[in-house]
């Protein structure tokens, strides 16, 4: 595996040297800046990663007001509490995409965030889990969610601002050519190496795993 020294220049390489590779990263917010974000945008964050899940993001986007009144301002109590009469009304709601599962899970997700209340909030759980540990987030948010596996997961994560890694097909290709996994992480061995790997990078240069998600990305 190389040093991620080694692979920040090979994505220099590519974009026009250190400084232009620079400019592109972004960096995470803080955990207080998490913790403080309302968990209406917590939940419109993860509805607008679950519907774009296999659909044209544009029309999502192009929707997204529409979402937003449709469900509420994704108020957590009622979209938790959701009653058939509004879950019939937003499956002929033409300003949302309507498919009934992804409907239903704004519902069941609402209520998993009423369930991080008990826990000390959503933004504190959710933005506070320790980086070195996101792959045991990704998992928590799979089995407790609603439609959280996999690649939604990764960019809820990552369009809250949290800290993160999303497992593109870039970022993919360079783990693969590092030998840290074979093929597309899909078992727990192959993230638990995944993240051994992120966490040996963190180490050596101090970046989070969101900067040196995108660097992995921009090195091919």
């Amino acid at each position: 595996m190389r040093s991620f020294e080694e692979i920040l220049d090979i994505a220099a390489g590519r974009h026009g040297g250190a400084e232009t590779l620079e400019a592109k990263l972004s960096k995470p917010k803080s955990h207080a800046a998490l913790a403080a974000m309302p968990e209406d945008r917590w939940l419109s964050i993860i509805t607008k990663c679950v519907f774009q899940a296999g659909f044209n993001w544009k029309v999502i986007e192009n929707k997204w007001d529409g979402f937003e009144v449709a469900f509420d301002g994704f108020d957590v109590g009622r979209c938790a509490f959701m009653d058939d009469e509004k879950f019939d009304a937003l499956l002929q709601d033409t300003r949302i995409v309507r498919n009934g599962t992804k409907i239903a899970a704004v519902r069941d997700n609402a209520a998993f965030l009423l369930e991080l209340r008990e826990e000390g909030g959503a933004g504190k759980v959710l933005g506070g889990w320790p980086s070195d540990d996101y792959v045991n987030l990704l998992a928590m948010l799979a089995k407790r969610g609603s439609r959280l596996g996999g690649a939604s997961a990764q960019y809820a994560m990552r369009f809250t601002g949290r800290d993160s890694f999303i497992l593109s097909q870039d970022v993919t290709a360079r783990l693969i050519a590092e030998g840290v996994i074979d093929k597309p992480a899909a078992s727990k061995k192959a993230m638990a190496a995944v993240q051994q790997a992120f966490n040996s990078w963190m180490d050596q240069s101090g970046r989070s795993l969101t900067e040196i998600s995108r660097v992995l990305a921009m090195s091919l």
